[in-house]
């Protein structure tokens, strides 16, 4: 066996307890474990933890007593498990879903540093370093510069980035920023979680997730900031169902969806037919359904819409050409989601 061969005995999805997104600390769990944590209280603070927005944002270069003009500052870090067998397309998903977060505040990214933890007693670092490629050709193709990161030698291995990009202080897309009659506007199909957990099951590849997985928000970003859009967010772990949910909690609004007009991946449908859901995605519904009229639709589209998506789509408030419409904001209600 050469040694561009050795790659292909292992299968990294099998060193990890979850895959993606997916592996994420649930929401409700998390939300009340950063409940009382706050930091300095600062003016310059854009965006902090009072939402659970996609990125931190802080002003600097405008004058200490104002609080207009400047330049916004939005940071992140996103890493997970992997969630595909091949290193290098791990890398790649792992690099664009880290970078969605400076996106999905309609900012640009600018620099990024790598988060990498391996097993090394278990895989090779060759494997490492086809990780690494592929974050750093992501990063080629967003235009961002990977310089350095940090590494752990850790029983599982897990790989993302942390990034810093800039933007307009009066013009991030924020999901405190919704209003009633705004359409929502979803960027990518739904059902990567649904076939990444068939995928670390059986081993089958599905071109088309990954794909979805690799391909930068930066265009989407960008319409939606063209387009006068002020509230987005990217749609991730959580699922669709849990991001909107913050979303509408942040904006005081409620939201109503037609499940006729999500797009969904092919095969995933198939995928959930056969069993094929991360635990993630069952906790995303859990905590999500006492705030949601699910009434007008099965168990298997709830479990969908609430699928943990890894490096998935913008949800934008507001129109964008070339992506559907699948609901409105309105006026807050009895219940911040209708599906219907």
């Amino acid at each position: 066996m050469t040694e561009l061969d050795a790659p292909a005995r292992y299968r990294l999805t099998q060193y990890a307890h979850g895959g993606g997104c997916a592996c994420k600390i649930p929401p409700g769990e998390l939300e009340t474990m950063v409940a009382d944590l706050r930091g300095v209280p600062d003016p310059t603070l854009l965006v902090g933890l009072d939402h659970g927005d996609d990125a931190a944002a802080v002003r600097i270069g405008s004058a200490p007593e104002t609080t207009t003009g400047g330049q916004a500052v939005v940071s992140t870090a996103d890493f997970f498990t992997p969630v595909v067998d091949d290193a290098y397309d791990w890398g790649r998903i792992a690099a664009a879903n880290a970078l969605s977060d400076v996106y999905a505040m309609g900012a640009r990214p600018i620099l990024a540093v790598n988060l990498l933890c391996w097993p090394r007693d278990l895989l090779p670092m060759e494997l490492a370093r086809e990780v690494l490629r592929g974050g750093l050709d992501v990063g080629v193709l967003a235009g961002c510069p990977v310089a350095g990161g940090h590494s752990v030698d850790d029983p599982e291995p897990k790989y993302g980035m942390a990034v810093t990009g800039i933007g307009d202080p009066e013009a991030l897309l924020r999901n405190d920023s919704g209003r009633p009659g705004t359409p929502l506007t979803l960027t990518k199909p739904l059902g990567i979680g649904v076939l990444n957990t068939r995928h670390k099951a059986t081993g089958e590849v599905f071109p088309q997730a990954v794909a979805a997985m690799t391909e930068l928000n930066a265009a989407a970003s960008t319409a939606a900031l063209k387009a006068g859009a002020r509230c987005a967010t990217d749609v991730t772990g959580f699922g669709l169902l849990g991001h909107l949910l913050k979303l509408t909690r942040a904006s005081d609004v409620s939201a109503v969806l037609d499940p006729a007009a999500v797009p969904y991946l092919d095969g995933a449908r198939e995928a959930l037919r056969d069993g094929h859901v991360s635990g993630g995605t069952r906790r995303n519904l859990d905590w999500v359904r006492p705030h949601c009229d699910l009434d007008g639709i099965d168990e298997d589209t709830a479990l969908l819409l609430a699928d943990a998506q890894t490096s998935g789509g913008l949800l934008i408030a507001g129109e964008i050409p070339g992506a559907p419409v699948i609901g409105e904001l309105v006026p807050r209600g009895e219940h911040l989601i209708a599906v219907r």
